[in-house]
């Protein structure tokens, strides 16, 4: 199917938009799977290759660099040429990594596998998640940013789980996982030809690959209030994601091989569940829970390395999830509803632009700490530097729910007004004029404010005759006949005064 020509709108059914949605999320989803995959065969090329802890960041580190590079020069592209062509490219691209991590024999292999599925998977996450901004379907509103911040950690989640059993079970778990990976994306690949195009071609697509992050102000103000909460999530998946497996190993050296990794499962497990658990949540109160439980899930971690115990490590990897899931969803969303459709795909990318460079600079310091002074003191210092973040985030979130309801609950300076001056007509009537009885006051006005004279219940007074003097200046409402009260009731008379 050829890419639809500027100025045009694709025909989409509803069976055809819920496919392409399904096809587009599960695309988020087996692409962060394959940058989760190689954690829990870390120590096995560890063993084999006799890398240290600080080669494992390194490589961890050049995946998520490359990533970032492809998001800046990247992220806008799709909104130029169309999604459809830029994440063809991208899983070709992914392809040919997997491929090189099924064949790789040395750590200069590793990290060349790394940094080609860094730029895949950078090029095709702001085109996938915009594609599903796309596709939104009117009638479930907010859709599509759940599974923005849904697919990547089930994703996460699911490439651990794999390659975990693939340790367990398969003769060899290196090359299980990876062929599995490529007749995924291969799949998804001819799938993605029969799909349409959700986006008109526009030009400015060159001019699009300068490396600038594309972020309208109102979007740059709501991810500064976030900011240090999204920071604080993604630098512990980090550390999980790469230092993870010696971390379990550290805390019980006698654990089986396959258990190295699932202390990231248990971060990503939770997480997913998280996004959709607070999906109906504020989102700033979203973000302000998942940061509260990231100092706990810290203290958890530092327990679990001076008592030695597997059980803290895993409950403070799984409140760790909690808090990621939580903050994603309520930043995320936040970002997102600030910025018009045409702006979507790059200030999707420019938010994993900031988690992904939270997730790899912390990562790469923990690794050269662990490589000078020992992973118990890199554990210690990213414990503490996650805890100080979480506590600013705290902070602003807190101070901001404060100031809108203090708004909320402050009358406007005009609420007043309107009632002193409907209590004192500044054009009373002269006395000796008829005041009209207002008890019959019942139903309310157009507005919803002042009563109105109901002629159903009280028997309409006779019409004032025109006559001259005090009788030219009563109102009286057209429509029902009968006097208004004293002084201006909007919305009630919309009649004119008799005139003599």
């Amino acid at each position: 199917m050829q890419s639809l020509p500027a100025g045009r709108t694709p025909p989409r059914t509803p069976s055809s938009r819920r496919l392409s949605f399904a096809l587009h999320t599960s695309i988020l989803i087996a692409l962060l799977a394959a940058s989760s995959a190689p954690t829990p065969l870390y120590p096995r090329y560890q063993a084999q290759w006799q890398l240290s802890s600080l080669d494992i960041t390194v490589v961890f580190s050049a995946y998520a660099l490359a990533l970032l590079i492809a998001l800046l020069t990247t992220g806008s592209l799709s909104d130029h040429v169309g999604r459809r062509p830029v994440l063809l490219g991208a899983l070709a691209v992914q392809i040919a990594s997997v491929a090189l991590f099924a064949t790789a024999d040395g750590l200069t292999a590793l990290i060349g596998a790394r940094v080609l599925q860094g730029i895949a998977t950078g090029v095709a996450t702001g085109a996938a998640g915009a594609a599903l901004l796309d596709l939104e379907d009117p009638a479930r509103p907010g859709r599509p940013a759940l599974a923005n911040s849904i697919a990547p950690v089930t994703g996460m989640a699911a490439g651990v789980l794999a390659a975990t059993l693939a340790v367990r079970f398969a003769p060899v778990p290196t090359i299980t996982i990876h062929a599995a990976l490529i007749a995924v994306f291969a799949a998804q690949a001819i799938a993605l030809v029969g799909t349409s195009e959700t986006v008109r071609r526009r030009p400015g697509a060159l001019r699009s690959l300068r490396p600038r992050p594309a972020l309208p102000p109102e979007a740059a103000r709501t991810l500064l209030l976030n900011g240090a909460g999204v920071v604080a999530v993604w630098a512990l998946g980090g550390f999980h994601s790469s230092l993870g497996p010696d971390f379990t190993r550290l805390v019980s050296p006698g654990g089986p091989e396959y258990a190295d990794g699932m202390a990231f499962f248990a971060l990503t497990a939770v997480a997913a569940p998280t996004v959709y658990a607070t999906r109906r949540m504020p989102t700033d109160v979203s973000a302000l829970v998942g940061s509260c439980a990231v100092v706990p899930a810290a203290v958890l971690t530092v327990g679990a390395l001076w008592l030695a115990n597997p059980v803290l490590l895993f409950a403070g990897a799984a409140l760790a999830g909690f808090g990621f899931g939580a903050v994603s969803r309520g930043a995320l969303r936040a970002v997102v509803d600030s910025v018009p459709a045409r702006e979507r795909s790059g200030t999707l990318a420019s938010y994993y632009v900031l988690g992904y460079l939270a997730m790899s600079l912390p990562a790469v310091g923990a690794g050269a700490l662990a490589a000078g002074f020992g992973l118990r003191a890199a554990a210690l210092s990213c414990a503490g530097c996650v805890t100080v973040l979480a506590a600013v985030s705290v902070t602003a979130l807190t101070a901001t729910l404060r100031s809108r309801r203090r708004r909320h609950r402050t009358p406007s300076p005009d609420s007043g007004s309107g009632s002193r001056a409907a209590s004192s007509s500044p054009t009373s009537a002269p006395s000796g004029t008829p005041v009209p009885d207002t008890s019959a006051l019942a139903a309310p006005n157009r507005q919803g404010k002042t009563p109105c004279p109901s002629p159903r219940r009280r028997p309409s007074p006779p019409l004032p005759q025109p006559l001259p003097g005090r009788w030219a200046t009563t109102p009286y409402d057209a429509s029902t006949k009968s006097p208004c009260p004293p002084g201006p009731v909007r919305g009630c008379c919309p009649g004119q005064p008799p005139t003599s």
